[in-house]
């Protein structure tokens, strides 16, 4: 049985050679699907042929009028033509996995946008096939492939940053209230995704405890907090909102030597790292009540980072996965990991708010229960 760690290749043999480039079949012209397009149509790895849309009018205005990429309104068709590598879902999460499913069975290697899908037992599913298959199985985490991540991740790798004590996460606006789905499942994979690409050992919180109000009154929170404990004693807070009259975008990560701040909405300062903290030292006794507390007041910097789009280098590790033969950065089982967590939001929603576990429906224990 598929289980959520110890994977194998998830593309072994499936290299292609670097000789021409891979033809992509974008499917899905609404909110992300142009996006998708944009960056493939651009990249030296890839040759957009087809965007498909079950609107025509759609899929043209998004290949333009005097484009060569042809525009298509059948799925099974798409997924039936020879001279497509890859297709790249970016349609409602509950048509993810059956999308993604039948583009495996027909050769295909697949990028799905965020979420993986709609269900844990559907992204099992679509992980499983690809490993038999020997396709590539990616999930477009757009923030992965920021510059500003790349370098969190390679300031916690070589321990710049110490033991991960706390990471807090606010991502709110004035935004979009949708029916289908609520404020965790829209924006919280973002936050989601880049701690799994962070932290040591991927995302693997202890538990989950949400909680979320729908003030509006629509069917579906669109405010909410995600609480996480981390192993080794850290803790990680998700903030996410829909109803914020300022765009707040901003991610604390402390370590027991430094801390980083990312403020994505300041492109001057992306990033600065804080030598400042509390350091704790024993008084010659064991008892809790002599360990001394001093503060460090260390200096403050802004690491240089390049500036890349992150679709486009999403895009070009798609390729050079398919190449070579290998796992991508962001691949099925991140997602999975993702919605894991996603779907244990869920499960503590439905208990006001208690910590449950993640990956299965039992409860957790809590020590003051």
């Amino acid at each position: 049985m598929w289980g959520r760690s110890g994977w194998g290749p998830q593309a072994r043999g499936v290299g292609l050679s670097t000789v021409r480039d891979l033809s992509v079949g974008v499917i899905g012209a609404g909110y992300w699907g142009p996006n998708l397009a944009r960056n493939f149509r651009t990249s030296p790895d890839w040759d957009l042929t087809a965007v498909c849309d079950l609107d025509a009018g759609r899929a043209r205005k998004v290949v333009g009028p005097r484009s060569t990429v042809e525009v298509m309104t059948s799925v099974p068709e798409l997924l039936a033509r020879a001279d497509i590598d890859a297709v790249a879902i970016a349609t409602p999460a509950a048509t993810h996995a059956p999308i993604a499913l039948a583009a495996l069975q027909a050769g295909k290697h697949v990028l799905v946008e965020k979420p993986l899908a709609d269900t844990s037992p559907a992204a099992l599913q679509m992980i499983a096939r690809a490993n038999e298959l020997d396709r590539v199985l990616m999930v477009d985490h757009t923030f992965c492939y920021t510059p500003v991540v790349a370098k969190i991740r390679e300031l916690v790798a070589d321990g710049s940053l110490g033991d991960i004590t706390f990471v807090d996460s606010v991502r709110i606006n004035l935004g979009l209230v949708q029916r289908d789905v609520n404020v965790f499942w829209d924006l919280a994979p973002h936050d989601l995704s880049i701690l799994d690409f962070i932290l040591p050992g991927g995302l693997a919180p202890l538990g989950v405890a949400a909680q979320a109000a729908d003030p509006l009154g629509t069917g579906q929170p669109s405010v909410g907090y995600l609480t996480m404990p981390l192993a080794g004693g850290g803790i990680a807070h998700v903030h996410v909102n829909w109803l914020s009259p300022t765009k707040i975008r901003q991610m604390v990560i402390g370590g027991t030597r430094r801390t980083v701040v990312w403020d994505d909405v300041n492109p001057q300062q992306r990033l600065t790292v804080y030598d400042r903290g509390v350091d704790l030292s024993p008084a010659g006794r064991t008892d809790k009540a002599a360990i001394n507390v001093s503060y460090r007041l260390g200096d403050a910097w802004a690491p240089a980072l390049p500036e890349k789009e992150a679709l486009g280098q999403m895009v070009g590790e798609f390729a050079a996965s398919i190449r070579a033969g290998r796992a991508s950065r962001t691949d099925g089982p991140s997602g999975l990991r993702v919605l894991d967590v996603l779907e244990a939001s869920g499960r503590s929603l439905t208990q006001h708010g208690r910590l449950v576990a993640v990956g299965q429906p039992a409860e957790l224990t809590e020590a003051s229960a």
